[in-house]
């Protein structure tokens, strides 16, 4: 698996993970604050999108995975 793919796997995962925890709906409600982890990850794959800077390819590139076209 490459890097991209690692990257777009993880954030996903975060994404859902935190609205299960914050969205009240949810049977797994902790707290509206989870949310702000949502928003967080969304930025950051955002503007990784115009920049290409990522923190987490970069340890995943020092850790020996192999790159992608985007990373």
């Amino acid at each position: 698996m490459s890097i991209d793919r690692i990257v777009l796997a993880v954030a996903g995962f975060f994404i859902l993970l935190s609205l299960a925890f914050g969205a009240s709906a949810s049977p797994l409600f902790l707290s509206a604050y989870w949310l702000w982890f949502t928003a967080f990850v969304g930025f950051n794959l955002l503007q990784s999108a115009f920049t290409g800077f990522c923190p987490m390819a970069i340890i995943l590139k020092l850790i020996g995975k192999k790159p992608g076209a985007a990373f």
